[in-house]
């Protein structure tokens, strides 16, 4: 079995193990994905074997490919996505250069644009290259390519034993196809082909000797699958590319969507929107948000339900796929080697080698602690969004699961404690999972159980959920068993978890009960479920929004007091998009919507200077002026829970609630975002309505009202 090596879960310490030139920032790498395939790319359009490739079923079947001219690499011009996340297109010229005869070629002569996409697990890519200069050239144009087949877990930087073989190159004409046999007897595959014969084709390169008369183009299509197919051309790639572009439409079209009167902060949300439809995969349960790119393109149960919540507002159907399969996949047997016990909700899947062999638990991994109280809450909000109770009665038996394994895994404590069951698993098991993100003050690390602050809050806000369904069911015995248990971790939170000295809550308790009095973020997440009384939830918001906290980008993950503190680190004084919008939804629950107003403007600005794509994080580092948010090296980029955080904080100023069981929208004390004067809603469904719905700013004060069609069909009650 593979040792699982704790520190490798931050991906810039895996990367930094294998190579040691310094790693691309993400915002300057580009990610396509569709289905289960996903591709990143330098901005050149290449791909060198760094973290980056052409990824299918969690296996990196291209982990080179790189373009040359000339015999040179290019000059980039600049790269860009479509605004669908459909197409990455480059725009590269030559660096001087000589014509196959050898006349002398200067800089600039020629231009080389790179368009690809990734349709039904294949890459499509086409190749214009085009002659500005006087003369007529004959160019050579080269493509090295190599497909290492090595699994994600190997890529993030896991060590194997042993690895499967890799076969002899066939070399067919036009094409090239590299196979690899897993130790698991899988046989895969990578079939790279052209549109036209190369003039030279080996196993890892292709050589084209392009004539291109002045003033004309030629063009080169390739694609990259797991077999051949017919010849690329012109036909195939328009007709792959109008095909994904009708299906991210599709995509984009489910829930409302926002207007607003600024146009930069219309092209946030636009991209935001446009992140959370390429993560979404449709999965035979439903629509499910993959985690993000590249280290996390598939099913995580914690960020598929925080993503869902973050976009339930907007888009209810989102919350009810990821509930139906993580419902589908609830664990039904104990096994110490996956963490998984009857009634736990999954935590991870993958499809790799390394988990078919079970080198690694991750193939069907519950090591979560959080997931199953989340999964909870995640219902109860969708049903209070929409009054679906025949979807809740198909989930009723998997939601009853779920609270018997928190009930039977608190009965020692009265807390629910995370401690793995194996060496190969996870030994932290919050959203905070890294090696070092659990910690006493003086930098001991807690032996186990442990019991997370943020943890007791979700269990509380499951239980007090699913009291109000019992009820509604009619089952007032369950109700009452659960409102008691509600109240009961509640009391015991603000016993235990409050730290009267530092005015705070403990970041979790150890093995012992002793806490970990350590100020994070997490005490933030008590504010989003309303576990605090009023008094010590002034005092957390009061921290959160102080300088230990708040770096004027976003808030960070520990005090900069802290012992473990490093803004540069992946979870002690980061900044998590996702983090900070919980927390500020939390500051909205208590009244603070001025301070909402507040971090909705420095996650805003933070988007802006990542070209409108808030990373999975970034650096901690106090904001300075004239100066940008600092990137972390080797950060997700898109993330899904970091697209819809601009949704929660646009949630969170609005204070706009929908009453899926009144069929009423309640809006209460309004704000807009600084700089925004109105910002319409469309298509916002309330029951079997759909309506438009507008915030304008009057003065001071944020007025809000339904269309003038759409007045009367459902109620709008607005408190200031």
């Amino acid at each position: 079995m593979t040792q699982l090596d704790e520190r490798k879960l931050d991906p810039a310490i895996a990367l930094a193990s294998l190579d040691e030139t310094a790693p691309r920032e993400p915002h300057r790498l580009f990610a396509l994905k569709h289905g289960d395939c996903f591709a990143v790319a330098d901005a050149y359009g290449d791909i060198r074997g760094v973290g980056d490739g052409f990824f299918r079923d969690d296996t990196r079947v291209l982990s080179e490919f790189r373009l040359t001219v000339g015999g040179r690499s290019t000059s980039l011009l600049g790269a860009s996505l479509s605004q669908d996340n459909v197409l990455f297109t480059t725009n590269l010229t030559n660096l001087p250069i000589e014509s196959a005869a050898g006349r002398q070629i200067p800089q600039g002569a020629m231009h080389i644009e790179r368009v690809r996409l990734l349709w039904e697990e294949r890459l499509y890519e086409r190749i214009t290259l085009s002659n500005y200069s006087r003369e007529h050239s004959t160019i050579l144009l080269s493509l090295r390519f190599a497909a290492d087949f090595r699994d994600m877990f190997e890529v993030r930087g896991s060590t194997r034993l042993k690895r499967g073989t890799a076969d002899t190159a066939e070399i067919a004409g036009n094409a090239v196809v590299l196979r690899y046999e897993g130790l698991d007897k899988v046989v895969r595959t990578s079939a790279i082909s052209f549109s036209q014969t190369p003039d030279q084709l080996t196993s890892e390169r292709a050589d084209f000797v392009i004539a291109v008369t002045k003033r004309s183009s030629q063009t080169l299509y390739v694609e990259v699958g797991n077999a051949t197919d017919d010849r690329p051309e012109s036909r195939r790639f328009r007709a792959a590319a109008a095909r994904a572009r009708f299906g991210m439409r599709a995509k984009r079209r489910h829930g409302a969507t926002l207007h607003s009167s600024g146009r930069v902060f219309n092209d946030w949300m636009e991209r935001a929107r446009a992140d959370v439809a390429l993560l979404t995969t449709e999965l035979a349960t439903g629509p499910y948000p993959y985690a993000g790119i590249p280290w996390f393109s598939t099913a995580f149960g914690r960020d598929g339900v925080i993503s869902a919540l973050q976009m339930l507002w907007l888009n209810p159907g989102l919350a009810r796929g990821v509930l139906a399969f993580l419902a589908q996949h609830q664990a039904t047997e104990t096994s110490p080697f996956s963490d998984s016990e009857p009634g736990k909700i999954m935590h991870e899947t993958r499809k790799g080698e390394m988990v078919a062999l079970s080198e690694l638990p991750f193939g069907r991994y519950y090591g979560g602690v959080d997931t199953t109280p989340l999964y909870i809450h995640l219902a109860c909000a969708y049903a209070d969004r929409t009054g679906d109770t025949a979807f809740i009665d198909t989930l009723w038996p998997s939601l009853c699961a779920a609270a018997e394994w928190i009930e039977t895994a608190s009965r020692s404590t009265g807390f629910l404690t995370y401690q793995r069951a194996a060496e190969s698993g996870l030994a932290n098991q919050g959203w905070k999972d890294s090696f070092d993100s659990v910690f006493h003050a003086d930098g001991r690390i807690p032996k186990g159980p442990i019991a997370l602050v943020e943890v007791q809050g979700y269990v509380f806000a499951a239980f007090q959920g699913l009291a109000k369904l019992a009820r509604l069911r009619g089952e007032a015995e369950r109700a009452e068993s659960w409102e008691i248990r509600a109240d009961a971790i509640r009391q015991k939170v603000e016993r235990h978890f409050w730290m009267e000295d530092l005015g705070y809550y403990a970041l979790a308790l150890d093995g012992d009960g002793q806490p970990c009095k350590v100020r994070t973020s997490n005490a933030g997440h008590l504010l989003y479920v309303g576990l605090p009384g009023p008094d010590r939830a002034r005092m957390v918001a009061d921290q959160l929004l102080s300088a230990s906290f708040h770096s004027g980008w976003g808030l960070r993950t520990l005090a900069d007091d802290a012992i473990f503190f490093n803004p540069m680190s992946y979870h002690n004084g980061s900044i998590w998009p996702h983090d900070t919008a919980i927390c500020a939804a939390g500051l909205a629950r208590y009244g603070s919507r001025d301070s909402v107003v507040r971090l909705m403007s420095g996650t805003f600005e933070s988007a802006v200077h990542f070209n409108m794509r808030l990373p999975e994080l970034f650096c901690g580092f106090t904001r300075a002026a004239g100066e940008a948010p600092i990137a972390y090296p080797v950060a997700c980029l898109p993330q899904a829970w970091s697209a819809g955080s601009a949704f929660m904080l646009m949630q969170s100023c609005l204070g706009l609630q929908i009453d899926g069981w009144t069929g009423e929208i309640h809006v209460t004390r309004p704000r807009l975002p600084i700089g925004i004067d109105n910002l319409v809603i469309r298509h916002l469904s309330v029951g079997q309505a759909a309506v438009d719905l507008t915030f304008q700013r009057v003065g001071d004060r944020v007025g809000a009202f339904l269309a003038e069609p759409h007045e009367g069909l459902v109620p709008l009650v607005v408190r200031s």
